[in-house]
Order: structure tokens, then C-alpha cells, then sequence
């Protein structure tokens, strides 16, 4: 029973005291309104032949709008008016185009087509949650109701990480054909492969000649090189308790996501082959390299479900990945918090393993409030007791960088926003050095 219909008897009930018979009246009015409601109720579009089926978007880069609409068909023979709510998980930010107060009506074998737009706060996936239909009678004095009937079509929006460091790519890859080009002049050197003959010009490297291919071509030819390509390359996000830490506006792993992707997109431009693994106390994504224009998108789908775990990371597990997994020489790029407990314990035991075969790189994000403590001049006692925390989280930080630079790693740390270009810059100074 509706509102009107509850109005309706409050009315009936005002005239009452111009009854002859109160009691009567009382039966009469109530008996009127009930059979009007009961009406009301019967003439209501039936449910069972009411269904439900979805268009629309199925991914969306964090950030952005996508729309999914909801078809709802009526296969009874009488019209229907409803109210429709089809709810998400509140983290998938819908706002449908027409509010749930509103009546919809569907003549009998129509459709009503009901877009959703959606605009997510969070990566991964967003589910719809369920679908409510309430059907009302043409005086609106009843309905029928029903969560799940028509059955709520299954729709996952799949919500992928951003990739704000993009506009770093173009940069990037101007470098990376300045760093071909310097190499294919110079004579051979660490890192480099054969790329072709020419004829010897004055100024050329005598110890390039080719003197086989010169007597066959009665000419002089020359021997030229450049940067080794099809090298490996592994970036390793350690998705454990310390990647939960939010510096700015979103976790840590969303940072080394964002890295990692301009990352791989840089190398796979370069000729390498590019693997990721993701690991905390298990492996949470795994993806091998493929053709370069099938791997970023791969790569993409596989970090969009990813979120950090709050449990320690088992370092010795991701060494013994590592190792299993890549049995070349492989540059390893390690995204990670430098945090004196958990690498200290978990890392620079297994380090010397991995080390001795590999190249290995570790990428951290820097949070600039340590820094403004240290620098702002302090005044009061919570403001100097903050200050010394921070010199003593930066003293740590020290201190486990000089000990990873001890077997030989590379430590990039850098904001949050600096993150993504400065660990490409490093790719491309180790691979202009011959050090992949």
C-alpha cells in the first residue's frame, strides 16, 4: 500500500462523524479503499515477465566515465510504470540518467532503456550489485516489489590504473634514438650487437674493419654496432603492507604501477622483453612478456585487480621467482619502500642470490612530508618531536641505501610524481652503459 492509499483512508476517516452509524462507516470506507488498493495491486504489471539484460562499457582507465545501460523489457500485456533502482558497490561512483524516484513506463512488449554512467574512485573490479523493480497500478495506490526479479543481469566494470607518466613517453623515446644513434657510431663496446657493414670513412675505428667482407667487396668496409636488444627486463612490485602507505592522494602501489607501465612501454619500444610479478606473501599477478603490442594492454588488465595486502612481504619468495623464472641475465627493477625493518630482514639476506645473477634495480617512492618537517623550522614541542622523527626515518633511509649499494644495486628514489620518469631515465643510462 501506497502513500495515496493511506491518504485516501485518512480522508474517509474526516467524514466519519457524519455517519449515522460510525461503526458502518468505518466498514464501509475501509472495505472501499481495500478493494480500490486490491485493484490497484491486480492491474500492476506482473514481475515474472519482466527482463533485464546490460550494454555497455566493461573497462575504464581510473578517472574516467564509462556507461553501462540497463535494457529492461516487458513481455506482459499490460503497461508498466516502475520505479527502477540498479545499484553498484559505492566505489564504482554511478549516477543513473534517471533518478530511482522516478516512474518509468514500458508499454507492453516495449523496452525502457536506463543508462548508468559510472566514474570509479578505486582500481579493479566494480560489480553490479542488485537490480530492484517496485511496479505500481495506474491509480498508484499498490505495487508489486522485487529485489533480483527480473534477475540483475551479471556486469563487472573492470576499473584499470591510470597512466599519468604517459606524457613522459615521448621524452623518453627521444632519448632512447639518441642513445641508438651514438651507439651504431662508436666501435663495439659492452651491451652492443652487430648491426651492419659500410664503407670506411677517415676518422673510423681501424680495429672495425671487416677485412673478410673487405676482399670480397675489393672496398674497405667497416663493422658497425648498436645497443643490444631482446635483453630482459623484470619489474617486481612487492604488493605487501608497505605498499598500502598513501603518499598524496593514493597508495604507494599505484605510484609503482604507474612506473611500471611507463616502464614497459619504454622497454618494449627498445626491442626487450619485458616480465612482471607481483608478490607479497604469495604471487599475486604474473605476466610474461609477448609482442610488444600485445603486452601493455595485457600488463594493464593484470594490474587492475591488484591491491595491497597487509601482510609482510616474503622477499626469499620473490628472490626464488625471480630466479626460477629468468634464466638469462636479466635487469630486475624492484618496487619496493625502503623501510630499514622489512628490507633489512626480508631483502639483504637473499640479495647476494640475486645479485650474483642479475642486475638489479630498486625503485621507491620519497614522501616530501618527511622532508618539509626536516626543513620547517619547528614551534613547539609536537612540531620538534615531528621533526626528529622525520631526520630519523630519512637517517634510516640513508643507511639502507648504502647497504644495498654494497652488492651492487641501484637505488632510484624519488616523489611520487618524479617516480615513473626517474626509473626510466636509469633504464636508459644502464642500457646506454652496456649494463642490462
Amino acid at each position: 500500500m501506497t502513500w495515496r492509499a493511506a491518504l485516501l483512508l485518512g480522508a474517509g476517516a474526516a467524514t466519519l462523524p457524519a455517519w449515522p452509524a460510525p461503526f458502518l462507516g468505518v466498514a464501509v470506507m475501509t472495505g472501499a479503499v481495500l478493494l480500490l488498493v486490491a485493484l490497484d495491486w491486480a492491474l500492476a504489471a506482473p514481475l515474472h515477465a519482466l527482463t533485464a539484460t546490460r550494454t555497455g562499457d566493461r573497462a575504464v582507465r581510473l578517472g574516467g566515465t564509462a556507461t553501462v545501460t540497463l535494457h529492461l523489457a516487458n513481455a506482459s500485456g499490460r503497461p508498466l510504470r516502475a520505479q527502477v533502482r540498479d545499484a553498484w558497490v559505492p566505489s564504482a561512483g554511478a549516477r543513473p540518467d534517471v533518478p530511482p524516484e522516478r516512474l518509468v513506463t514500458v508499454e507492453p512488449g516495449g523496452t525502457a532503456n536506463l543508462p548508468v554512467r559510472l566514474t570509479p574512485a578505486r582500481r579493479g573490479d566494480r560489480p553490479a550489485a542488485a537490480l530492484t523493480v517496485r511496479s505500481f497500478g495506474p491509480l498508484r495506490l499498490a505495487f508489486r516489489q522485487r529485489t533480483g526479479r527480473p534477475a540483475a543481469p551479471p556486469w563487472t566494470l573492470r576499473v584499470l590504473p591510470r597512466f599519468d607518466s604517459r606524457r613522459h613517453l615521448p621524452e623518453k623515446l627521444a632519448k632512447l634514438r639518441v642513445i641508438d644513434g651514438v651507439q651504431v657510431t662508436r666501435g663495439r663496446g659492452q651491451g652492443t650487437e652487430f648491426d651492419t657493414l659500410r664503407e670506411y670513412v677517415v676518422g673510423d675505428d681501424v680495429r672495425s674493419i671487416d677485412w673478410r667482407a673487405s676482399a670480397r667487396r675489393s672496398d674497405v668496409l667497416v663493422r658497425t654496432w648498436r645497443p643490444e636488444r631482446d635483453r630482459r627486463l623484470v619489474c617486481v612490485l612487492d604488493t605487501g603492507r608497505t605498499s598500502a602507505v598513501r603518499v598524496g592522494d593514493e597508495p604507494g602501489l599505484d605510484t609503482a604501477i604507474d612506473a611500471a607501465l611507463l616502464l614497459t612501454a619504454l622497454a618494449s619500444r627498445a626491442g626487450d622483453r619485458v616480465d612482471l610479478l607481483a608478490a607479497d606473501s604469495t604471487v599475486r599477478a604474473a605476466v610474461t612478456g609477448s609482442g610488444r603490442p600485445a603486452l601493455l594492454p595485457r600488463l594493464v588488465d593484470a594490474l587492475a585487480p591488484l591491491q595491497p595486502a597487509l601482510l609482510e612481504t616474503d622477499f626469499e619468495l620473490i628472490a626464488g621467482e625471480v630466479l626460477r623464472r629468468e634464466r638469462r641475465r636479466s635487469l630486475v627493477v624492484l618496487f619496493t619502500a625502503l623501510e630499514a625493518g622489512p628490507l633489512g630482514e626480508g631483502l639483504l639476506p637473499v640479495l647476494p642470490r640475486l645479485a650474483s645473477r642479475h642486475r638489479v634495480v630498486i625503485a621507491a617512492t620519497h614522501d616530501p612530508v618527511l622532508t618539509g618537517l626536516t626543513t620547517t623550522p619547528p614551534t613547539g614541542p609536537d612540531d620538534a618531536y615531528a621533526a626528529a622523527a622525520a631526520w630519523r626515518a630519512l637517517a634510516e633511509r640513508d643507511r639502507v641505501r648504502v647497504a644495498l649499494s654494497r652488492y651492487g644495486v641501484t637505488v632510484v628514489d624519488a616523489p611520487a610524481d618524479r617516480l615513473a620518469p626517474a626509473v626510466a631515465d636509469t633504464y636508459l643510462r644502464l642500457k646506454s652503459l652496456g649494463q642490462l
